[in-house]
């Protein structure tokens, strides 16, 4: 029961933010979205749904490419021009 509130808050929210116009917001979809799939998992694990076990890692990849892109990505570029002066 308590994976299925986890994915129902972290699963509207993320979808809610990730159509916010303010990017300084919209950026947490893929955190929330990610903080879910573990979720997904037990809960598809306990109810052997193997396709829906199978989709999680689909859209844990398909988050994790929102991390690399709002987070990891601008945090390496701002690091690179702190270390090595670049604009």
């Amino acid at each position: 029961m308590i994976e299925q509130i986890i994915i129902a808050i972290c699963g509207v929210s993320s979808v809610w933010l990730s159509q916010d116009t303010r990017p300084w917001l919209s950026k947490w979809a893929c955190i929330l979205g990610m903080l879910a799939q573990p979720f997904w998992m037990i809960a598809a694990w306990k109810a052997e749904q193997w396709g829906i076990f199978a989709l999680s890692f689909v859209y844990a990849f398909g988050w994790g490419r929102g991390i690399r892109a709002y987070w990891i990505a601008p945090w390496l570029a701002k690091r690179a021009a702190t270390e090595y002066g670049v604009p």
